[in-house]
């Protein structure tokens, strides 16, 4: 047990202060300022806060505001380096080690650490439980101790990471010093199983809304995936957005297709080198790759607040993965989508993979989190609010910001072509799988048909007035009602239930939802809060791309979005009139100040 006793930490400056003068913002958000005081008193604290909700603000305004070091533990090596070069483009003094240190510059970072020139360190959960660090941290005034991603230390959490779960080893060694432990995913089991790991005594604990009213939830029923994709994409503007699927094969062929038409995309998976990897992820953060394809692999580690869509091209394992991925659409604030294409035979197909758990009860927990996944994708009320009561945010109002709100689902009698669907099944004595039913029904001239005689059916073609699309939603929907099952040892062919009898004979009307064969997207400017100069705007963001790369960083390390419009917007020509801008603090203005304040000057002579 170490004994060393760090010196008191006193007030540097007010956080108030800090916010302002280094952030550039003037005031906190909810609940930010008790999570910082609490920090500054020496106590413990979980911080739950959405994506983008400012949980890195409540342990980097204590770093600054106290005598001392923050230790920051964060998974991702390149979230370490986006945190901190957006910190070193803000004048302030933090620093990372990790592997892609070279020994030479690693030292550096130990010497200015020893010298008291770091106020913010940030290390993988590996290298602080090594004993060298360990010693080496124990002649550091150690001011905090900032846990990043914190539901990877619990077993109930949907990305446990066994190295997280030793980081209680931190608590026994510095006990005198506070920990904050941060994460936007973790439903109840999880937060109460953080602060059990961790040993946090008597933690300050906020719990912030989960809420992310920006973001439109979207479900779409999965017909021809690859053409709702390229059809939505079109709609887009050239606007930065992550497609994720489940399997590496899947990245790297929609990856291909995208860019053979025309779209500046990039697939991303484990499979690849580590300096692929990094030349993507680089790429996507500076806006010089417009679509990142990607399995779960990416993402942990995106700052980029400009996401404007983030799709699933397949069904996620969990809740908490899916509002975590979902979660990197919109971080500026601004509108954004999340689409998701579902497939209800894809339940199924998901739910094999937990058979490979060895862990009984670990299988137990993953199957009843994707039971909630799929429960949310075939839902026929406000996704929002399923989301918000999952993690036990109970709303009472449906959200206006979701398909089922903006489309609510329409009931038809479905009786008749019910009818003709199962009887097609049946006719072609309950061997063959979607697909071909479909054919039938819609009477297509096919080789395989004819070889089996069903265009002499008397169900042949008996609903070719209606697409593919639409017999392949009833079919599903049959399915999903109990009238038709699939046999996966014979192909997954289609056969009648029990239950099929009665709507055959016609003994009760059956009713079943309109299918919905193509989403609305309709392309709004994002920004159009502001009522800003389009014109001026795009110059702004020319200028910001041009001293982005100079400085070698991504263009929101200079400023986001939301500051560019506001700019445009309110079209400041001096210094006083730029502070005003949010999101500029002095050290922005001394930076970046006198070249934005020339652009907008030329631009308004020319007006």
């Amino acid at each position: 047990m170490n004994t060393h006793t760090p010196s008191p930490n006193t007030l540097v400056r007010q956080p108030e202060t800090v916010l302002k003068q280094v952030f550039g913002y003037s005031e906190f958000r909810d609940g930010q300022r008790a999570v910082i005081d609490a920090a500054i008193n020496g106590q413990d604290s979980l911080v739950l806060l959405p994506t983008g909700g400012g949980k890195s603000v409540c342990y980097q305004i204590p770093a600054l505001v106290l005598e001392g070091v923050t230790i920051v533990i964060s998974p991702l090596i390149s979230l370490m380096q986006d945190q901190v070069a957006q910190l070193q483009a803000l004048d302030v003094k933090a620093a990372y080690i990790n592997n892609s240190l070279a020994r030479e510059e690693q030292q550096l970072v130990y010497q200015q650490l020893h010298q008291g020139l770091i106020k913010l360190l940030y290390v993988a959960p590996e290298k602080v439980l090594q004993h060298d660090f360990l010693e080496r941290l124990s002649h550091l005034n150690v001011s905090l101790f900032a846990i990043d991603e914190a539901h990877c230390v619990s077993h109930w959490g949907h990305d446990f990471r066994p190295h997280y779960f030793r980081l209680n080893e931190l608590k026994q060694r510095f006990a005198h010093v506070p920990m904050m432990a941060l994460t936007a995913t973790a439903d109840k089991a999880t937060r109460f199983d953080i602060v059990e790991q961790l040993k946090l005594q008597q933690p300050y604990i906020h719990t912030g809304s989960f809420d992310r009213p920006n973001i439109r939830y979207t479900i779409e029923e999965k017909f021809k995936p690859m053409v709702q994709l390229l059809r939505y994409l079109k709609e887009q503007k050239n606007q930065s957005g992550i497609i994720y699927c489940t399997s590496r094969k899947r990245v790297d062929d929609i990856a291909e297709k995208l860019a053979d038409a025309g779209f500046n995309a990039a697939a991303y998976h484990a499979g690849m080198s580590n300096e692929h990897r990094q030349f993507v992820q680089t790429g996507f953060a500076r806006d010089d790759i417009q679509i990142v394809v990607a399995t779960v692999a990416f993402g942990m580690g995106i700052n980029k607040p400009n996401v404007r869509f983030v799709l699933h091209y397949d069904i996620p394992k969990s809740i908490e993965a899916y509002y975590q991925e979902t979660g990197r659409a919109g971080r500026d604030g601004l509108a954004a989508e999340a689409i998701m294409y579902f497939d209800p035979a894809d339940i199924g197909r998901v739910r094999r993979f937990f058979e490979d758990i060895d862990d009984e009860q670990r299988r137990r927990v993953e199957e009843q989190r994707f039971s909630a996944m799929a429960s949310f994708a075939e839902a026929q009320t406000c996704r929002r609010q399923i989301l918000l009561n999952y993690f036990s945010e109970y709303q009472r109002e449906p959200c206006g910001n979701c398909d089922i709100c903006l489309n609510p689902p329409k009931s038809f009698d479905g009786t008749l072509v019910a009818q003709q669907a199962l009887s097609c099944v049946y006719r072609a004595q309950q061997r063959f799988g979607l697909g071909y039913i479909v054919e039938l029904l819609r009477g297509a001239n096919t080789s395989r048909i004819r070889d089996n005689n069903h265009h002499e059916l008397s169900t042949y073609g008996i609903g070719k007035d209606k697409s593919s699309e639409f017999w392949l939603s009833i079919l599903r929907q049959l399915i999903h009602q109990g009238l038709l099952s699939q046999d996966i040892t014979q192909g997954a062919s289609l056969r009648l239930t029990e239950a099929a009898r009665a709507v055959l004979k016609g003994e009760y009307a059956l009713q079943l939802a309109e299918p919905r064969l193509q989403a609305k997207h309709v392309y709004q400017d994002k920004l159009a809060q502001f009522n800003y100069d389009k014109k001026l705007f795009a110059r702004l963001r020319a200028l910001r791309k041009e001293l982005a790369d100079a400085d070698d960083v991504p263009p929101y390390v200079v400023f986001n979005d939301k500051t560019l419009a506001e700019m445009a917007q309110l079209m400041p020509t001096n210094d006083s009139e730029f502070l005003k801008v949010s999101g500029v603090g002095f050290t922005k203005l001394n930076k970046y100040g006198g070249e934005f304040l020339t652009a907008i000057r030329h631009y308004l002579a020319k007006q």
